[in-house]
């Protein structure tokens, strides 16, 4: 009986060590992600889940150098018209489906055909892959393409189950399958999507939580009272204004990274029938709104100086920005010179869309405020950000307050939102002299010629102004501060490997 109860006893004790391993991390995300599909989603937030879920063929590095993840080495041939990739062995998908080089070539052939895939342009220049063994593929194009490997370290190169894709279809999102360090458990709209460890995974040893929950939490002091009450254990895009207040909590830390993307106002150029108004067809209004913006100013009120200005799709830092383009200063008597131009020396009505996040809808109120000292009075609808989205998409508004988290190569920031029919080209903004610009600077490996081309480019878009970009921001993590090891990326990406928290 005693021999009973002491193993009774051990087994209890055995037990309870096990449930006190267990360890859930909980990541607060300023929205919901769309769809989890990587050829089909756009969200910012929707690639921070990827990060846990999907690996991909390559990655970055804090400097941002391309480092291997599924693939192991590359080399190019001689003019730079195949990519020959070596592959990592014995990593298997969450279904059990081992990852070969016909999984690459059937990934590839899905980001390239399937009707909804948004990755197309990203892989246009792809003619063709070849098999060369279980472990090695090459990968053809129809010309030399400097960005591709850029665009195998983000959605593009992400590796789904090829079995589960093909039985999923269209509705793979619903049940992702990749090969991440967590695999998916289930997801709850507006609530909660919940990832578990993958125990096959190939480099379990680094990954030290056996779940992980993100939880969509759209207002950041909300967000940040969930981190102060231990109901999470990270938060994203800390507002600036608690930055400070976070430094100053011995429970908490903050970290940092400068983004590679921006933030602007997207406008319907020609998607559909809510293109067919002054705003879609007049450029002089879009450019009477940038002039009637203080762009540091909107910097200072909004973000404490976290946010530097920005007229382009590259930062003013990057050596990718046109410098004969800087930064216009407020303007407002050649705001008002251009809106009497255009007919509207009365001034003129303007519907923006924007998150319903407290920043986002902060910053509209300071636009709106400008702009209407110029005579543009800007009414300002709250959407639930993957809804926004998916408005944009379908042509149903008229101007955008959004986004690019950035992308490694220039190319990412710039050719899928401007070129005609690219998937990210909600405004369907089209122009043959930037499509043939955009075209040519992914073809030749030549930095110069490159930054000749973007040039160029930008010229024209600044009198367009399909976009008018306000502003960079700096990337703000805050974190309880028994979290261990993680190390901030200028992508905005939370990456679980070497991440641990202390007891």
């Amino acid at each position: 009986m005693t021999f009973r109860k002491t193993t009774l006893l051990a087994a209890l004790l055995s037990a309870t060590a096990l449930s006190a391993q267990a360890a859930d991390f909980r990541f607060a995300l300023e929205s919901d992600p769309d769809v989890l599909d990587p050829d089909q989603s756009r969200t910012f937030v929707g690639r921070i889940v990827y990060t846990a879920l999907c690996d991909k063929l390559v990655d970055i590095t804090p400097d941002l150098e391309i480092v291997p993840q599924l693939a192991t080495e590359w080399s190019w041939n001689e003019d730079g018209t195949q990519l020959t990739m070596k592959l990592r062995e014995g990593v298997t998908f969450h279904d059990g489906t081992a990852f070969d080089a016909e999984a690459v070539a059937a990934n590839i052939e899905r980001s390239q055909t399937m009707e909804e895939s948004r990755r197309k342009s990203e892989v246009a220049s792809i003619s063709g892959t070849e098999v060369l063994g279980s472990y090695e593929i090459r990968i053809d194009l129809t010309q030399p393409d400097a960005t591709l490997l850029a665009q195998l370290a983000d959605r593009a190169g992400m590796m789904v189950s090829p079995t589960a894709a093909a039985e999923a279809g269209a509705d793979f999102g619903l049940n992702p399958v990749c090969s991440g360090p967590f695999k998916f458990e289930e997801r709850v709209a507006q609530d909660k999507i919940v990832l578990s460890k993958f125990a096959e995974y190939w480099n379990a040893d680094e990954i030290n939580f056996d779940t992980v929950t993100y939880l969509p939490i759209p207002d950041s002091t909300v967000r940040l009272a969930n981190l102060q009450s231990g109901d999470v254990d990270a938060i994203n895009r800390l507002a600036a204004t608690d930055v400070a207040q976070v430094r100053n909590d011995p429970s908490l830390k903050v970290e940092e990274a400068v983004s590679l993307g921006y933030q602007g106002i997207t406008f319907n150029i020609g998607n559909g029938e809510r293109a067919d108004n002054p705003w879609g067809q007049d450029a002089r209004l879009r450019r009477a709104l940038e002039l009637s913006l203080d762009r540091e100013a909107i910097n200072q009120v909004v973000f404490e100086g976290t946010a530097p200005a920005g007229n382009q799709a590259f930062p003013p830092n990057s050596p990718w920005y046109n410098a004969n383009i800087p930064v216009p200063a407020r303007d407002v008597e050649a705001a008002k010179a251009l809106l009497a131009e255009a007919g509207f020396a009365d001034g003129i009505d303007l519907e923006v869309q924007a998150p319903n996040a407290p920043v986002n809808l902060q910053l509209m109120q300071v636009i709106q405020s400008m702009a209407a000292e110029a005579g543009i009075r800007i009414s300002i609808t709250s959407k639930e950000f993957a809804t926004m989205l998916s408005d944009q998409t379908a042509g149903d508004f008229t101007a955008s307050q959004v986004g690019w988290s950035g992308r490694v190569d220039p190319d990412g920031n710039i050719h899928q939102f401007m070129t005609t029919d690219a998937g990210l080209n909600d405004a369907k903004f089209s122009d043959p002299e930037v499509d043939r610009l955009l075209d040519e600077a992914r073809v030749t490996t030549d930095t110069a010629a490159r930054k000749e081309s973007y040039d160029a480019a930008t010229a024209i878009l600044e009198e367009a102004k399909p976009i008018v970009y306000l502003y960079h921001e700096t990337w703000i993590w805050a974190l309880d501060a028994a979290v261990e090891g993680f190390v901030a990326y200028p992508d905005g990406m939370f990456r679980f490997e070497g991440v641990s928290k202390s007891e």
